[in-house]
């Protein structure tokens, strides 16, 4: 039977959706943003509408022109590349749809813990480390950034400086300290 003619199960369609490698929103949680992060999203889904999109749909439209399309690297490369700029469009759509802003400069001077908070602690070996708490489409790890959703940032939450906090941990349950607590200035 052509593959054209069998009905998808409901929800097959969704799965492709998703991004790669970011992690799932936790059911019924809110998707958190920080100003920043999501002008960054909107700028990215913006790039993809009005510029990507119409010069892939250019090429391919040009390289269906040219005849045979089954042997035509332009063509197939471009089918393919729309479908991942489709993908991500949608995705960024729905995260951007159900997005709450939240910006952490309005916690300015406070010293307890809230999402968008820039938070040094210690551990029991006396190691310290910062972390800023972000949102899950904004969390770079690489620049000590963390999502809201991670255990480290659910056991710093509401936390003030100079307390101590439990993080499980995969090789126990490990106590922190928090040291120092900080937030941007709100614009001026």
């Amino acid at each position: 039977m052509n593959k054209a003619f069998v009905k998808e199960a409901e929800g097959d369609g969704d799965l492709d959706d998703e991004a790669p490698g970011l992690p799932a929103l936790p059911a019924g949680a809110r998707n958190y943003m920080t100003p920043c992060g999501y002008q960054r999203l909107r700028e990215e889904l913006m790039a993809l509408l009005d510029v990507e999109r119409p010069k892939v749909v250019e090429v391919v439209s040009w390289a269906a022109s040219n005849g045979d399309r089954s042997e035509n690297g332009d063509y197939l490369y471009g089918k393919k590349r729309l479908r991942e700029i489709d993908r991500r469009i949608r995705f960024l759509t729905r995260r951007l749809d159900i997005a709450e802003v939240a910006d952490p400069s309005a916690h300015f001077g406070s010293d307890q813990v809230f999402f968008g908070a820039t938070v040094t602690y210690a551990n029991a070996r006396g190691e310290e480390r910062t972390i800023t708490i972000k949102g899950i489409d904004e969390a770079d790890s690489l620049k000590g950034e963390v999502s809201w959703v991670a255990p480290i940032a659910r056991a710093l939450l509401k936390a003030r400086e100079g307390d101590e906090v439990t993080l499980p941990t995969p090789g126990g349950v490990e106590r922190i300290e928090v040291l120092r607590v900080s937030y941007p200035a709100p614009a001026g």
